[in-house]
């Protein structure tokens, strides 16, 4: 596997695209996580594409964008992956072609099954999805009962704390309501993960008693945005995106726990709309941030991933997506939990990646699932 990376920023790319011919395949693949605030983004889409005419490219909007161990916004960040003894293949979905976002995740996770073989096992799933027009929970489910695959890994694509229109790169398009999904083959092909979150609980425990997928109209039987505002005091008026600095942590029946991120409210119905599904009968706490236990759990995610004792003779990928909450409690101090990410990788590590408004990544249990306000690492290496 040949691995490399780069940026344009203020106009520039900064490399001469020309020098990277040579990584230009049918059997490679572009990752490229952008601002959609950029005034010529398509044009600089564009201009890529035609430097790499047989690369496939998939990525999308963000939060922020991750190279390295440094987090830029108003820039794309690329990652070309030149696959030697692999293969990948890219299935996409329109939204508004499926009934719902569990159709999407079955077609998708049904079409790349389709495409193993014997010689070339299927070892692991990555999607990249829109992150306002989707149920990212019924997408995952999707995912799974197609691909009846254990490593399943992506994100929501982020815009920033505006929520305003998200995007996604597939089949040369840069377009909102899209999915797009790859499948990685080939039994010298080795796909990790990890996911941390590092948030702390606080207040009393609490029942959803009335929701529907994922929008929570009561707890205790008390209006949920109403009790919401009660814990934010005055920095109710600038929900939802205030609601990102106190997330809410959902038990499981196993005591295991996911995070849950509001992205909308519904003033009207005095309702609570998350990223991902938040069952009636649910118990739940609200979360606040702790820096250093944030990141403390970049680190642990990176750990997570157990490839600190592997030979540095072969470049190793990490594809790092936090959420964007994560990154308005750390504000300058954001790239700490990209570098401690690589502190934990094996030296000959490569990393991109963006902030979202959803990670999937398999929990401890190893059942993947939507989380919220994590650092989640997909990590690619050919023996």
């Amino acid at each position: 596997m040949k691995l490399e990376t780069f940026e344009y920023v203020d106009g520039d790319w900064s490399v001469d695209l020309d020098d990277l011919a040579a990584l230009d395949s049918p059997n490679t693949l572009g990752l490229v996580f952008a601002d959609n605030q950029l005034d010529n983004i398509e044009a600089a889409l564009a201009y890529l594409q035609e430097g790499f005419p047989q690369t496939t490219f998939i990525g999308g909007s963000t939060s922020g964008e991750i190279l390295g161990a440094e987090v830029k916004d108003e820039s794309i960040a690329v990652c070309l992956i030149q696959l030697n003894k692999s293969q990948f293949k890219v299935v996409t979905a329109q939204v508004d072609d499926y009934a719902d976002a569990t159709a999407i995740g079955e077609f998708l996770g049904a079409q790349l099954k389709s495409f193993e073989t014997p010689k070339l096992p299927m070892k692991g799933l990555f999607v990249l999805s829109d992150g306002l027009n989707v149920n990212g929970t019924h997408l995952v489910n999707g995912l799974k009962a197609g691909s009846q695959q254990a490593v399943i890994t992506g994100g929501l694509m982020g815009d920033g704390p505006r929520f305003g229109q998200t995007f996604v790169l597939a089949n040369g398009s840069w377009a909102s309501k899209q999915v797009t999904a790859v499948g990685f083959y080939g039994s010298q092909l080795s796909m990790s993960n990890g996911s941390k979150g590092g948030w702390d609980v606080f207040g009393p425990e609490r029942l959803v008693t009335r929701s529907t997928d994922n929008v929570v109209y009561e707890f205790d039987g008390s209006p949920a945005l109403d009790l919401y505002k009660t814990y934010l005091g005055e920095l109710a008026s600038g929900l939802p995106g205030t609601a990102l600095l106190f997330p809410i942590s959902m038990i499981g029946e196993d005591g295991e726990r996911l995070v849950r991120t509001i992205v909308q409210v519904d003033e009207a119905e005095n309702a609570l709309i998350f990223a991902g599904d938040v069952p009636q009968g649910a118990r739940v706490q609200l979360m606040k941030a702790n820096f250093d236990r944030l990141i403390d759990g970049a680190y642990s995610a990176a750990e997570l991933v157990d490839w600190s004792d592997v030979s540095t003779s072969q470049p190793t990928l990490s594809i790092a997506i936090s959420c964007v909450g994560r990154r308005l409690i750390l504000k300058g101090r954001v790239e700490e939990e990209v570098e401690a990410t690589l502190d934990a990788l094996p030296e000959n590590t490569h990393q991109i990646g963006f902030y979202s408004y959803g990670e999937i990544s398999p929990t401890g249990s190893g059942v993947c699932s939507l989380h919220n306000q994590t650092m989640t690492l997909t990590t690619i290496r050919e023996d």
